[in-house]
């Protein structure tokens, strides 16, 4: 078993991350790089290494120092549109600790570093002290992803259950410690 250091990103752990984040919304997601949805990965120093209430952890592999996963939380709720309104209303920006960017490199994966990084993020929130729910979404075409969550938290809308099945998006809450 490989072992792994779990700490907040430094400015030069930044490239390695943005390339974690890429290789999966390219092989992953197979979007690419979709501006509306992915600006953060450009910038990821004033989305999460700037603002006192964001972070950006990364999972380095201490063999060869190299970013094998990364998880990012924020305090922007989900926005309508094109998120529901009902979720843009009950998980409100600055209440809310919004989960995102938790990737791991495929050949890193199955070593339990996507729930240890979920793990810090939520104790981030909780000694934050202004948070009051966790909210993530995730796209359930992507293998694992739904399970993954599920083990973690509640689905609190599923939009594959909508007249049309909008954008095909799982929403959840998961507990803060």
């Amino acid at each position: 078993m490989r072992d792994y250091c779990i700490r907040t990103a430094t400015p030069d752990d930044l490239d390695g991350a943005r390339s974690v984040m890429l290789d999966t919304v390219y092989r992953d997601f197979g979007t690419g790089y979709v501006p509306r949805w992915h600006r953060d990965i450009i910038d990821l120093d004033s989305f999460y290494l700037a603002p006192d209430r964001h972070t950006l952890l990364v999972a380095v592999d201490e063999r060869d120092g190299t970013v094998a996963a990364t998880a990012a939380l924020d305090s922007r709720g989900p926005a309508h549109p094109p998120n529901p309104r009902h979720l843009a209303e009950r998980y409100p920006s600055g209440d809310t600790a919004q989960l995102r960017r938790v990737y791991t490199r495929a050949d890193h994966r199955r070593q339990g570093l996507a729930r240890r990084l979920v793990g810090e993020l939520l104790d981030f929130a909780a000694a934050d002290g202004g948070y009051r729910a966790a909210y993530l979404h995730t796209d359930p075409a992507v293998p694992g992803a739904e399970a993954f969550w599920r083990s973690l938290g509640k689905v609190v809308h599923d939009e594959r259950e909508e007249p049309g099945g909008g954008q095909r998006i799982v929403h959840f809450e998961v507990p803060l410690p």
